[in-house]
């Protein structure tokens, strides 16, 4: 897999190269008294007969039918209504359904990486593409704030990070975008 244009604007492009860094220069020397070390999941191929035929499962199966599901609830199509490819209002639920579609990039990504997947893989980019739309220019990302300021779910500040963060889940969504991000630069 290669990075692609795809990602449009710089302040996505940005997300993942400081989660990059954060990588490359935060990491602490491994204890030299513990026995057990870290591995990059990158380093790892599983060949046996448990566990890689339900990795490939999860990857043939479970990721497709989780990634539909964000299609047939609207949480893609929020991303899309955000991005001004589509119009409408918020789609789904709860304000932290962005999170979702974070959640399946990150487990796609993983899967990429141990089994490439072309369809899988241009199914992935197309959804990195509408989030990379529904970005603000300053790079805010929330999909139920950007589609529609002044009728929000109740748990939601009439200002970003307002009201109760832990219930308007912006920190949380965010947690889990840079855990895709993380995962998709890995990966690829």
């Amino acid at each position: 897999m290669k990075i692609r244009s795809i990602w449009g604007r710089i302040p996505i492009l940005a997300c993942f190269l400081i989660v990059s860094f954060a990588d490359a220069f935060g990491q602490k020397a491994p204890l030299k008294d513990y026995p057990i070390q870290p591995v990059n999941f990158t380093n790892v191929k599983v060949h046996d007969n448990f566990w890689a035929p339900r990795i490939e499962l999860n990857q043939k199966v479970t990721i497709p039918i989780a990634l539909d599901q964000c299609y047939k609830t609207g949480r893609v199509e929020n991303f899309k209504i955000a991005g001004k490819l589509t119009k409408g209002k918020f789609q789904s639920e709860y304000p932290f359904d962005d999170s979702d579609v974070y959640k399946i990039i990150e487990g796609a990504s993983y899967s990429l990486q141990t089994n490439p997947n072309p369809y899988l893989e241009s199914r992935i980019d197309s959804v990195i593409h509408y989030i990379s739309l529904a970005q603000e220019p300053d790079g805010y990302l929330y999909t139920n704030r950007t589609i529609d300021s002044l009728h929000m779910h109740p748990w939601v500040g009439k200002k970003r990070w307002e009201k109760d963060p832990e219930l308007s889940h912006e920190l949380y969504i965010l947690g889990h975008l840079y855990e895709a991000a993380y995962a998709h630069f890995l990966a690829t």
